[in-house]
């Protein structure tokens, strides 16, 4: 095992979902926006993410740049085959930040920047759902495969659909901590709704995911496996009744926190189907790593500029914890 090459990794795969979770959660707020009627409660939604979205937004990038630097090859592997969704992600996230700047100074075009935020938070979790369906049911770099079917698939658009809705759980959960009064208790309903739609699409993936590749069957029906893997989906199950507990007892922290669990109960479902490829089922991690010198230079570069971005985030959501009670910064 190459070490270096396996650290870069780990990096690019906490990077990741550093990204799912923290920008998970405010492009779930972004698709709810649009459909709360009252105007005050819109704002203190756009109110509760205004601090913090745009450093979340830091991980996307964290995570593209270390893909770039660390596994050149698979970062040109990739991107070809990968053009139109992720040109429309970061189209997206350009257009829904704009959207919130204007927002806030808007008075007569007020309603037309929400449903600017809201086609934005939806684009780009699309994108991003298509992106993950892609990685899950693996690439063909052959000169005569298609590029657009590759992505624009139905699996692909099954995991989109996922994607939404497990943005819309993690954002109406944060909501929870944020908000009090009606829009909190309207949190609590639409959390324990989407909860159900959240199990259908694990039940979805799960069962769909070892049809695409006789190499996913293999790994997660291997007799010798079994024992192991068949801790995932007992833990999800035992994260998502936590879930059901606690927005039934009122809870305000574990919902959020379990459904990141369960998140990260999938993610790591994703990382086992997928080893050791870093584009899935033809270019390996250590086939497609830079040399070991440029891996370790950038290692210095990470373990200097690391410590701080994980302590900007952290500042970043202690500065501004605490109950939305007013509109704006």
């Amino acid at each position: 095992m190459d070490i270096l090459a396996f650290s870069w990794c780990g990096i690019i795969a906490f990077g990741v979902i550093m990204y799912v979770i923290l920008g998970g959660f405010d492009l779930g707020i972004g698709i709810m926006s649009i459909f709360f009627k009252n105007e005050k409660e819109r704002d203190l939604l756009v109110s509760a993410i205004l601090p913090v979205w745009d450093g979340n937004q830091t991980w996307l990038v964290f995570g593209g740049a270390a893909l770039y630097g660390a596994f050149p090859l698979a970062f040109s592997a990739i991107l070809p085959l990968m053009y139109i969704p992720i040109l429309i992600m970061v189209i997206a996230l350009l257009f829904r930040g704009v959207s919130f700047e204007f927002r806030l100074k808007a008075i007569k075009t007020k309603r037309f920047w929400e449903i600017c935020i809201f086609l934005g938070s939806v684009f780009a979790t699309v994108a991003q759902g298509l992106i993950l369906g892609t990685f899950v049911q693996g690439f063909n770099l052959s000169p005569n495969a298609g590029t657009i079917a590759q992505w624009f698939n139905p699996f692909g658009i099954a995991c989109a659909l996922a994607l939404i809705c497990g943005y819309v759980l993690l954002g109406a959960n944060f909501l929870i901590i944020k908000t009090t009064g009606k829009l909190q208790e309207k949190n609590y309903e639409i959390s324990s709704k989407v909860q159900y739609l959240i199990v259908a699409g694990f039940i979805m993936v799960s069962v769909w995911s070892p049809f695409l590749d006789p190499s996913i069957m293999q790994r997660w029906f291997n007799r010798a496996n079994m024992p192991y893997l068949a801790m995932l989906p007992a833990m999800t199950l035992f994260l998502l009744m936590a879930h059901r507990f606690a927005l039934k007892r009122k809870y305000e922290y574990l919902p959020f926190w379990s459904a990141i669990g369960m998140f990260l109960m999938c993610y790591l479902g994703f990382i086992i189907s997928s080893y050791p490829y870093i584009v899935p089922r033809e270019i390996t991690y250590s086939a497609a790593a830079a040399d070991r010198s440029s891996l370790l230079f950038m290692l210095v570069g990470v373990c200097i500029m690391m410590p701080p971005l994980l302590y900007y985030t952290y500042y970043s959501y202690k500065i501004f914890r605490g109950k939305v009670t007013q509109i704006g910064y």
